[in-house]
């Protein structure tokens, strides 16, 4: 009992707090630092909501605190009505002009937007940084992208790819590890691929649609695009090591990387191309970590880096309550050379909140339903 107790706080309660605060922590340190530097007053520094189960108040008044809810946080800042950082504009009318100087309202439109976009720049930042630790650590093994089996009856063995094959290039994509095989697959949709083969000293190209095949990776059950081919055991590995700067390059590409494939996953959702099923949420995340953390800390350090870039990105979505949505509202005020009304904004955040709250509660219906095999 004691063992199962202490399996459960190493490999899962530690990693998903470690996780979670994480990439939490550096999204509002983004926030509070370029507000810290156009002089705007902030009051509270809050990771997790709810009462605070610990906090203290530093020597410029911020009080800085961990809420007993851990899912997100929050920075207020001097003049807001709500952790969602709307404006008080009824307060901010009594303000004195020394209030005003504090308060981020007031703040020129310009200095507004990039203290609100500091946020997601920072999830950006953070998952360069830990992109680049196991390629400085240990730099990159490539394996020779060489078929060593395949499926019978699959995509692939119809196309007349076999065993021996050594794959040149994918679409416009040239292959020189054969992870990029299955990561460009499934990023694919399942639309049909152009492959370039050789075999020995032939070259060719063979045209393939992969289809839909169930897969457990990680302890989730998903839907996704399946080929139909392994890689040789004889295939050749290759240590690529890397300095600063190349790894520097090499984490930017694969943050990059990350927000491209989201936005292909985002329009094959929108498009109808990948099914609604496919949308997870808090629950597949801690299994997700759970497991990750049973490999070793680095692999722990990078999916801090893609879920970190996941979390900089849904937060750029232009949904109210979202940073993306206070972004919206300044390109409107941008335009119209005014404030959004009171009332528009007003209305702009319940709607945010609602469709928030639905996509959340839909996600969960999701992680539900493929954790414990309902569909």
């Amino acid at each position: 009992m004691f063992s199962s107790l202490l399996d459960i706080l190493i490999y899962w309660v530690v990693p998903v707090a470690v996780v979670i605060t994480v990439i939490v922590f550096f999204h509002e340190l983004g926030h509070y630092l370029v507000g810290r530097l156009f002089r705007v007053k902030i009051e509270t520094f809050s990771i997790g909501f709810g009462r605070a189960v610990a906090g203290f108040t530093d020597r410029r008044g911020t009080y800085w605190k961990i809420g007993w809810l851990p899912v997100g946080g929050y920075v207020r800042f001097f003049g807001d009505l709500d952790v969602a950082s709307r404006p008080d504009q009824q307060g901010g009318q009594a303000m004195t002009a020394d209030e005003r100087a504090l308060a981020l309202q007031f703040k020129p439109l310009w200095q507004r937007a990039l203290v609100v976009a500091a946020g997601p720049i920072a999830n950006f930042v953070l998952a360069i940084a830990f992109f680049m630790v196991p390629l400085l650590i240990l730099g990159r093994a490539l394996l020779e992208p060489l078929v060593g089996s395949v499926t019978p009856g699959s995509p692939a063995e119809r196309a007349g790819i076999r065993a021996g094959d050594l794959v040149r290039q994918i679409d416009n994509t040239s292959i020189s590890d054969f992870g990029q095989i299955p990561e460009i697959v499934q990023t694919g949709g399942g639309q049909p691929l152009t492959i370039s083969l050789q075999r020995g000293a032939q070259s060719y190209t063979v045209h393939v649609t992969p289809v839909l095949a169930q897969r457990n990776q990680l302890g989730s059950t998903e839907t996704v695009p399946f080929l139909g081919i392994g890689s040789a055991r004889n295939a050749k590995v290759t240590v690529v090591s890397y300095g600063a700067l190349a790894a520097f390059r090499e984490a930017a590409h694969e943050t990059w990387q990350v927000v491209a494939d989201s936005g292909k996953g985002l329009a094959q959702l929108v498009t109808g191309q990948a099914g609604s099923r496919q949308l997870h949420g808090t629950a597949s995340i801690v299994v997700m970590t759970g497991h990750v953390a049973k490999l070793g800390i680095l692999p722990l350090v990078q999916l801090i880096a893609f879920l970190s870039v996941s979390i900089g990105l849904i937060n750029l979505f232009p949904i109210p309550v979202l940073d993306g949505g206070h972004l919206l509202y300044y390109a409107c005020e941008a335009v119209l050379g005014r404030p959004l009304g009171e009332r528009a904004q007003e209305v702009g955040f319940r709607v945010g909140l609602a469709l928030i709250l639905g996509l959340v509660l839909f996600s969960f219906w999701n992680d539900l339903a493929h954790h414990l095999n309902l569909f």
